[in-house]
């Protein structure tokens, strides 16, 4: 049994900098209609694909399709 008052407590969650890519995506994600995002989902997987299906770099993936999708919808 574990004895409460030495186990760690988790730290809080971080609150992402609206600034940031990763709180802009958050940002405009919402911002999103559900057939959009399914567009922008199923573009940054292809984009993951062409890239060789390396790991690291799904942020960008997805910024990438997200500025895709949003530009043609305009």
């Amino acid at each position: 049994m574990i004895d409460p008052r030495s186990h760690k407590q988790p730290k809080p969650k971080t609150v992402v900098d609206p600034k940031s890519s990763i709180g802009n995506m958050a940002m405009t994600t919402g911002a999103l209609s559900s057939s959009a995002q399914d567009r922008t989902r199923e573009r940054a997987y292809e984009l993951y694909e062409i890239r060789g299906r390396g790991p690291g770099q799904e942020e960008e993936d997805w910024l990438r399709a997200e500025k895709e999708i949003l530009t043609r919808q305009r």
